[in-house]
């Protein structure tokens, strides 16, 4: 995985989902089974990319990333939505249902 990749896949694709998480980090290794979950659910059409921050220090820069986990949604090649550490997933998905129905129907 290079940034470049990464931005390719944000540009290329319609939906994109970067998760970024560390390897200590017990809450990242909680949270990501339910979110993406949640993401196979509701939306199967957003991909979804990891991010190991401490493999890929200049991913987490390059995006502004300073916490985990965080996870960032684009849609479109724009970041619609960002949310980090206490992540609720009942209002990500709430958030995420309208624009992704308009993006994707």
């Amino acid at each position: 995985m290079t940034l470049e990749s990464v931005q390719q896949a944000i540009a290329e694709k319609p939906g994109v989902m970067l998760y970024f998480w560390g390897e200590h980090c017990n809450v990242c290794h909680a949270l990501q089974p339910k979110l993406f979950e949640a993401f196979d659910d509701r939306f199967p059409e957003i991909e979804k990319i990891t991010v190991d921050v401490g493999e890929h220090p200049d991913i987490a820069a390059q995006f502004g990333v300073f916490s985990i986990p965080t996870a960032i949604v684009f849609l479109d090649g724009k970041e619609f939505v960002r949310v980090s550490r206490n992540v609720s997933i009942p209002a990500l998905v709430q958030q995420l249902e309208r624009p992704y129905s308009l993006l994707f129907s």
